[in-house]
């Protein structure tokens, strides 16, 4: 690579461990959505699904949007309604309430769409599973078009057309996309198909490609994989991003303090989390309307409230964080390991942060985790999240199949479901069974892949910069992590909500900044705390910090160890 296509040293050891090859580099440096995107009618249903929106368009019929309460359930909704608004449409949206309605369409909600004037009904991010919901819309004449990622068994709800990579019978290869995607690859077919029409004979076809700033959010919430189309997904919306022309995400990157152009790491953790605030502790609707209104006031009212329930939320899960790893290490046992998997149950605890508190025992005890609320009863709302290599929505659903949840779907890397309190122990060591071989298999396989060792004083601004030409990074195209030898710790204290933040130097004095999130009370924030003044071998990666405008390289610390014992 370096020979050939003149790349950097570092830059091409990237890549190559990555699996790209020679030939491939270019593109992989490039992409985009000419060469990596389909003919969206290569998936099933498609073909169906824009031929009943176009003629929906065509009548100035009502289109309802029935969307997931997550981002990218929002992502997807707002990139409908926007294109709807740019070809002159209006719509009914509806995000259901995570409390009184859950996951995925209702009938009530059905019918009251209908009420409002919808003639037809799009679904996005959910629906694969909706069949009470799709019957009712079925009963009243009312046709549904399903735009959805979540995996699906082979018998599917009445739409009229459902438009899905994943179900069973479709063979696209597009199972990696987000909602967002998918529903940006359904804005492609129909944007084709209008022009067929004449639609655009008298108006201005719609800049698709300004709308990809959605479709990275999603794509990057979701935490799909970064490859292929994805990548491009991303690397032309973060372009639209910096323009900020979506007054919405503008208004959130202002109260998120976000410094410095978007990146994947903004979006996954300051902008993501908040829009997922509404669905999981407020009202579900708010990141949708954020992210379709073009009023700049009401964007920053939406916006400021959004953050506000973040914090809130911040202060939620720290709490039941804490509870639920003191049950898990309880029914562990002092220094034991837990089984294939890790369940933690509450009945105080908010069923909206369920999800992260999963994610966050799934870090901690390197198992597939599942958090279970029971707060409404004896119904428990839960939520589940694995380890690479362990697919978790397959094994939900062979719990429904075997009679032992009452609702519950995904895909492999995460999972919602509805369980009895009295079958919790069944859906235990149902899954514990199930996932036995394959957690044995990701655990054995456990290791901290380093792409290069270096010193802090190669740790400029214009490597850190070239690395970015790889990016983005993310689930399925990992971030770049390095090994720092024998650096001595100059400072080291905690900060913010558990993080350490500390300095080290190399032996010619050069100093990098570098932090470890959510290290302390953990082995790794013991290890820095203990070790100032003192050398350690480090591990992480690198990333621009553009705080007071003047980018400076931070080093994000997820290993180390001493040198007087070895590596390990």
């Amino acid at each position: 690579m370096r020979q050939r296509h003149g790349l950097d040293d570092m830059l091409a050891r990237v890549l190559a461990g990555r699996g790209v090859g020679i030939d491939e580099a270019p593109g992989f440096l490039d992409p985009t959505l000419r060469d990596l995107m389909s003919d969206p009618s290569v998936v099933t249903d498609m073909d169906r699904a824009v031929s009943r929106i176009a003629d929906a368009v065509e009548a100035n019929a009502m289109i309802a949007i029935f969307g997931d309460y997550d981002v990218d359930g929002a992502s997807s909704t707002a990139l409908f309604a926007r294109y709807l608004g740019l070809l002159g449409r209006d719509c009914l949206t509806h995000i259901p309430d995570r409390l009184t309605e859950g996951y995925g369409p209702n009938p009530q909600a059905v019918r009251d769409l209908q009420r409002r004037g919808a003639g037809l009904l799009l679904t996005l991010d959910c629906g694969s599973t909706g069949f009470e919901a799709l019957e009712a819309a079925e009963t009243i004449g009312l046709d549904t078009i399903v735009v959805d990622h979540h995996q699906c068994g082979a018998q599917l709800p009445p739409a009229y057309a459902l438009v899905n990579p994943n179900r069973q019978d479709d063979l696209s290869g597009l199972g990696h996309l987000a909602a967002v995607g998918v529903t940006f690859m359904v804005i492609v077919a129909l944007t084709r198909e209008l022009r067929r029409r004449g639609t655009f004979a008298t108006r201005t076809e719609p800049d698709l490609l300004g709308l990809l700033d959605l479709v990275a959010l999603g794509t990057i919430a979701d935490v799909v994989p970064l490859v292929g189309l994805n990548r491009a997904f991303v690397v032309k919306g973060l372009v639209a991003l910096r323009r900020r022309t979506n007054v919405g995400l503008a208004a959130l990157t202002a109260v998120a303090r976000l410094n410095g152009p978007v990146t994947p790491y903004h979006l996954g953790f300051l902008i993501g989390p908040r829009i997922n605030a509404g669905g999981r502790i407020g009202d579900a609707g708010l990141g949708a309307r954020l992210l379709i209104t073009d009023d700049a006031a009401e964007a920053e009212a939406l916006a400021a409230e959004l953050d506000r329930l973040n914090r809130e939320r911040q202060t939620l899960e720290a709490l039941a964080v804490e509870a639920a790893d003191a049950q898990v290490a309880l029914e562990v046992g002092p220094g034991g390991e837990p089984g294939p998997l890790v369940i933690a149950q509450s009945d105080d605890w908010h069923p909206g942060i369920v999800g992260l508190i999963a994610s966050r025992l799934k870090e901690r005890w390197r198992r597939p985790a599942f958090a279970l609320s029971f707060d409404q009863g004896e119904i428990g709302a839960g939520s589940g999240r694995s380890i690479a290599g362990v697919d978790l929505g397959a094994a939900v659903r062979a719990a429904v199949d075997a009679g032992i949840l009452a609702k519950g779907g995904g895909h492999a890397m995460a999972a919602g479901l509805s369980v009895a309190r009295d079958r919790v122990d069944d859906l235990k060591a149902f899954l514990a069974e199930r996932l036995a071989s394959t957690v044995a298999v990701a655990a054995a396989e456990r290791s901290l892949l380093i792409d290069g060792v270096m010193t802090a004083g190669g740790a400029g601004v214009e490597f850190v910069g070239g690395l970015d030409r790889a990016g983005p990074y993310g689930a399925g195209h990992a971030e770049p992590l390095f090994a720092f030898p024998a650096h001595r710790i100059a400072f080291a204290d905690p900060v913010g909500q558990g993080h350490v933040r500390l300095s080290l130097s190399s032996g010619d004095g050069t100093t990098l900044k570098a932090i470890a999130f959510r290290a302390v009370g953990e082995p790794l924030g013991d290890l820095l705390l203990a070790s100032r003044g003192r050398p350690l071998h480090l591990a992480g990666s690198l990333s621009l910090d553009h705080w007071q405008g003047e980018p400076k390289v931070q080093l994000r610390v997820v290993d180390a160890a001493d040198p007087n014992l070895g590596i390990g």
